[in-house]
């Protein structure tokens, strides 16, 4: 009798346990389905990155440590990045600082103040250890970068662990890794050896469509998802680097995929958060005619352009009354029948006598980037206004004397007036007077070349050759690795905030392999990665600006192509150990070396 009431009192602990397990898995059950796409994407987050710590950790490093299989070494990277990318939409937006040790380029990072140095780590730095082929000499190396990548692993960790999401965030992330996808993830920037680009590009699209997922569903929007899935499989149908067509996919797949985000999100009616960048957040398509700020690089709130500032601008722009000797003005070397530059080599120092340091760029577009001179020593539009005027070379004048000459002229004393209206007025700020004529500078943004108009899907706009040298700039030419689509200058994609300074190595004479004397950004960071350093020049209207270079040393796009093509400096014979550009030949042929200079000339502003 005891042992019956035994089982029976047991039985019932068993039932009443079992009930209660039942109704800890409907609460859990019940919460998973209350809590907010973001809250689940956030916890997403946590295990990818567990995901691709793990694997660092408990496969890749031993490995890394015991064996010397070179093909192995190479199969484990390629299985990381691939883990990478399926995360890689939130890393780079939320966490840019960490990504860049994880996944970005393999050059030292210097603070804007020169106070800080990084040097290289991450995914790209074990890449060119591992590829083409596999050097157990570096063996301590491979270890100690894995052992690096935990540690950033951590930082996400943290972070996702700990900061909210919200669904704007995630609309803007995701729209700016198709964008990543289209100007980095296809030309080989982040894989310039291993060159898997199309299958990671593909991993990458896949994770978005799962981020985006709980919003289809809301918004019935079946056919996205159809658009998703169709261009990551054409992506892995053609994974071939060089023969990938990048036109085809871009109009095909990339410009519908963030025109129907855009739309999903408007249906949703998510509220953007706005905050200042150069691609506006609510660009449909990276060909939108309204797709880049002019204003992002203005000095701030009040200084925006408007008609009568550019009228002001452009008037102070022809008027040698702000050099010194009253002889040179603004056109007197960016010359708008010149395309705003003078096809010269280098203009002559403001007494004719000696040439300038260096050649003179276009303005067109010059809005379109944080910093402006060869050397990245300007950090706005104003900034480049000052140093001109008050460059004894260049115009040997004076702001404050500037500004008094013209509040003395009746007629340029209205004109400011109008342009920067204000209470009590008795003078002109040697600000205004800067931000007139940055102004006028910003209203030479142009973006509607034949180009433009191809990817915004007029067929007609651009021919099979153009099409092919577009194709080959994207692929294996290697030129959007550094002069950034649809920019085409060096600032980086997708938010277009930063901007690249490479050595290249320009020789001093397109005749021999001597390096140019002029140390470029040196003179402003004083190390070693940064000799002969200078920034990345857009190359739209590039065949209305002949010559090239900071110090015009090629007269042609043929001479440059092949200056390209030999490897740069290095490839040319010219002794360079912190060059930045591969010094590998591209290979190019006759006919491709054509079809690339057509595709530049396409890029001609009306």
């Amino acid at each position: 009798m005891n042992r019956v009431k035994v089982f029976r009192k047991r039985r019932l602990i068993i039932f009443i346990g079992l009930m209660l397990l039942g109704c800890f898995a409907l609460l859990y059950c019940d919460r998973q389905q209350t809590r907010s796409p973001e809250e689940l994407i956030a916890k997403r987050l946590v295990l990818q990155v567990d995901s691709f710590s793990a694997f660092i950790e408990k496969d890749f490093l031993p490995t890394a440590k015991t064996d010397t299989n070179g093909k192995r070494l190479q199969a484990r990277f390629l299985k990381a990045r691939r883990l990478y990318k399926r995360f890689e939409w939130a890393a780079e937006y939320f966490t840019a600082s960490t990504s860049r040790f994880v996944n970005g380029p393999p050059v030292e990072e210097i603070s804007l103040t020169g106070r800080y140095t990084f040097p290289p780590e991450g995914l790209q730095v074990i890449e060119d250890l591992l590829f083409p082929v596999y050097d157990r000499h570096k063996k301590q190396e491979l270890i100690r970068y894995l052992t690096l990548l935990l540690a950033k692993c951590e930082a996400y960790r943290a972070y996702f662990s700990g900061i909210p999401i919200a669904d704007w965030q995630v609309f803007d992330a995701t729209k700016l890794e198709i964008f990543r996808i289209l100007t980095l993830g296809i030309t080989g920037f982040d894989n310039p050896l291993s060159l898997h680009s199309m299958a990671e590009s593909a991993v990458s699209l896949d994770a978005v469509l799962e981020v985006l997922e709980p919003y289809l569903q809301r918004g019935n929007a079946d056919s996205l998802r159809i658009e998703f899935k169709a261009a990551a499989n054409y992506l892995r149908w053609h994974p071939d680097f060089e023969q990938f067509n990048r036109a085809f996919f871009i109009r095909k797949y990339g410009n519908r995929l963030s025109d129907q985000l855009s739309h999903l999100q408007d249906k949703l009616a998510v509220q953007m958060i706005r905050y200042n960048r150069l691609l506006r957040q609510d660009a449909r398509t990276l060909f939108d005619a309204d797709a880049f700020d002019v204003n992002a690089y203005a000095p701030g709130r009040g200084f925006e352009i408007n008609a009568k500032r550019v009228a002001l601008g452009k008037k102070l722009f022809t008027d040698p009354i702000l050099s010194g000797t009253h002889t040179r003005s603004c056109a007197s070397c960016h010359q708008p029948g010149q395309a705003f530059s003078d096809g010269l080599m280098r203009n002559t120092v403001i007494d004719g006598r000696l040439p300038l340091l260096r050649n003179t760029p276009t303005l067109i577009n010059a809005a379109l980037q944080p910093f402006s001179f060869y050397d990245l020593r300007a950090a706005s539009l104003e900034d480049q206004v000052y140093d001109v005027i008050q460059n004894k070379e260049e115009m040997h004048g004076s702001l404050h004397v500037a500004t008094r000459t013209l509040w003395r002229d009746e007629n340029y004393r209205l004109l400011f007036t109008e342009a920067f209206p204000k209470k009590q007025r008795n003078g002109i700020d040697t600000l205004e007077l800067a931000n007139a004529i940055a102004s006028y500078v910003r209203s030479l943004t142009n973006l509607n070349s034949r180009f433009d108009r191809y990817m915004r899907g007029d067929n007609q706009a651009m021919n099979l050759t153009e099409i092919e040298g577009f194709n080959l700039f994207m692929g294996k030419a290697k030129c959007a690795t550094c002069h950034y689509m649809p920019l085409f200058n060096g600032v980086f994609p997708p938010k277009y905030n930063i901007q690249d300074a490479e050595v290249i190595g320009v020789p001093r004479s397109s005749k021999k392999p001597l390096i140019d004397p002029d140390m470029g950004r040196y003179t402003i960071l004083p190390f070693a990665s940064q000799k002969n350093a200078f920034k990345t020049t857009g190359i739209r209207n590039v065949s209305q600006t002949a010559p090239y270079m900071h110090n015009g040393v090629f007269q042609t796009l043929e001479e440059v192509v092949d200056f390209y093509n030999y490897g740069g400096g290095v490839g040319m014979g010219i002794a360079l150990d912190n060059q930045t550009l591969s010094p590998d030949s591209l290979h190019l042929t006759d006919k491709e070396k054509k079809a690339l200079v057509a595709f530049m000339k396409s890029l001609e502003s009306r």
